[in-house]
């Protein structure tokens, strides 16, 4: 096996690597990011599930901590590639069916990426938010303006209320330089779209540099992100502000975003799966930690540690977070817009932990770089996937480049400028944003169905190959059971999110057929990179055979019609 994976730049006169200059600390605190996922949707579930909210989140960071098993071991069995789990499963699947290997790659990437445009988006609405806050109603601004203007408006009390809001927010919120409606989405070059390009420029000048200036960067803001983020989990539990009533009754929620009960039906099973569904995009994402394998100095005991530290970071503070944020804010409280579409959440919990308008201030810009620290995560992680495709032979050959500090730059501006396009769309509107990350999502739970079955397919076919660390049968078992529970969440769940989603996350899925078409076929001539299959020796050796039979195609059946049954029976 080779120390490290080359690959062709420019026009094949020269040659670049990724470095192993990190240990498992490194790939922790790049992962660290992770934990900061949940301010991306714990408004929305909270919208959706209502007081199951909590239930949510636990039960989804309890299979993302189980599957990360399977992951650690498909990982071992490749000292040398880097790109996650996608990479791993890939070299699984190809054996089988050709083209599912290219889609686990891509479906995680297009998965990860879009971190970038909607955390910018998000961070861009806390900077506005506190540089130039909109007024609520009940401000004493409103009040003075209704004062000096409200008998010339006519309509009721909200209408005018409403209008007192519109007339006193700042023009810089509603500034746009191009606007348009394209099928289920808005696009908008607003302020918003500006600022979040800014942060995410600022955080590929950080990447550029390589892995080891990257994991640098992010242990110190994420010490400064994490301890901010158990404050607001245990502060609450300490002052006596959580309320335990906001705990019941467990039921399902009539319909999304109203607080009136519903009941165990299959409209509320619907809901609480769309929470699942949409959970798993956060909780799932500590996988990113083993992206680096052939950047760590030590994979073989590097691997492990990193996905199994990283697990125990998010296994506390997915659950410790969203439990206290539901017991302070009760039903009423997380069912406010603001919370919904994510734009009141850092100030929300900011509140919780109390210390005045100074604390509020410092709780919000630690909120902004949790945020960074998950685009830092999602450009490590999903360029490197990339990467690694480009070098497999899945993805176009001039993804495979990298710069002297060993960072895959091309891959980077790939992401860079899909994510630019993304922005345009996640800062239109909240419901522009949740189409977007529902889609992803749908990319998120095929990679997630086909690397936790290639978990066993990799034991049937190459349980000779020497693993660094071996997952438990029964652990590997329940991952592939949960690869099909994930797929019921999709067939089930996206549709609460948009009516489109579903269909439009099997299409994005499907264009990497062309893609890899274009790059076997005709720029390979039909034949994978010597790379593809180093670690497994596949191909003319005998380490990796094919003995899983009928087996892999049954799943891939399986998993479909799960999707199919699951989307036609469940229904709001």
């Amino acid at each position: 096996m080779t120390s490290v994976i080359d690959a062709s730049i420019e026009s094949g006169s020269s040659e670049g690597k990724l470095h192993r200059s990190i240990d498992w600390t490194g790939a922790f605190w790049v992962a660290s990011g992770v934990p900061a996922l949940v301010l991306f949707s714990i408004g929305g579930i909270a919208g959706t599930t209502g007081k199951l909210s909590f239930l949510i989140w636990g039960l989804s960071i309890f299979m993302g901590f189980i599957q990360s098993f399977t992951y650690a071991e498909i990982a071992g069995l490749f000292p040398n590639k880097s790109g996650g789990a996608s990479i791993y499963g890939a070299a699984a699947w190809v054996r089988y069916v050709k083209l599912v290997a290219p889609l686990s790659v891509w479906c995680n990437w297009f998965a990860w990426s879009p971190v970038l445009s909607l955390g910018c988006s998000i961070a861009a609405a806390y900077i506005l938010n506190a540089l130039a806050p909109v007024p609520l109603a009940s401000s004493p601004e409103v009040a003075h303006w209704l004062a000096a203007h409200g008998a010339s408006i006519a309509g009721s009390s909200a209408d005018k209320a409403a209008a007192a809001v519109a007339a006193l927010t700042p023009s810089i919120r509603t500034w746009t330089a191009f606007q348009h409606t394209i099928g289920p989405v808005s696009v908008s070059f607003n302020t918003a779209f500006f600022v979040g390009a800014a942060l995410m420029l600022i955080v590929f000048a950080i990447q550029h540099k390589g892995i080891l200036g990257t994991a640098n960067v992010q242990k110190w803001i994420g010490l400064i992100v994490i301890v901010p983020m158990v404050i607001v989990g245990i502060v609450p539990l300490l002052t006596g502000k959580v309320d335990w009533s906001n705990f019941s009754p467990l039921v399902p929620l009539a319909a999304a975003s109203a607080p009136a009960p519903g009941s165990w039906n299959v409209a509320g099973w619907t809901l609480v799966l769309g929470g699942m569904f949409i959970a798993a995009w956060s909780t799932y994402g500590f996988e990113t930690a083993v992206c680096y394998t052939s950047e760590f100095r030590n994979p073989s005991k590097d691997t492990f540690k990193a996905i199994f530290y990283s697990g125990l970071l998010c296994l506390a503070l997915f659950i410790l977070v969203p439990f206290t944020f539901q017991g302070v804010l009760g039903l009423n409280g997380m069912l406010d817009p603001t919370i919904v579409d994510g734009s009141g959440v850092a100030q929300a919990m900011a509140h919780m932990v109390g210390g005045g308008k100074f604390m509020e201030s410092i709780l919000v810009m630690l909120m902004i770089l949790a945020l960074i620290l998950s685009i830092m995560t999602a450009m490590a992680g999903s360029s490197r996937t990339l990467y690694q495709g480009s070098v497999d032979g899945w993805l176009p050959r001039y993804l495979s480049f990298v710069n002297s500090h060993g960072a895959p730059t091309r891959a980077m501006w790939t992401d860079l400028c899909f994510n630019l396009i993304l922005l345009a769309i996640a800062c239109a509107d909240s419901t522009s944003f949740f189409f977007v990350l529902a889609v992803s999502n749908v990319g998120y739970i095929i990679f997630n169905f086909l690397n936790l079955n290639s978990g066993w397919i990799h034991r049937i076919d190459s349980g000779n190959v020497p693993r660094p660390f071996r997952a438990p049968n029964w652990i590997l078992g329940l991952g592939a059971i949960f690869g099909f529970v994930n797929a019921l969440f999709m067939g089930a769940g996206a549709k609460t999110w948009n009516a489109s989603a579903l269909w439009a996350g099997l299409i994005t899925a499907a264009m990497i057929i062309p893609v890899f078409v274009f790059r076997h076929y005709i720029q390979d001539g039909g034949k994978f990179p010597h790379e593809t299959f180093e670690d497994l020796q596949v191909g003319d050796k005998p380490s990796t055979q094919k003995r899983a039979g009928i087996l892999p195609y049954l799943t891939l059946a399986g998993g479909l019609a799960v999707v199919l049954l699951a989307n036609w029976f469940f229904q709001m």
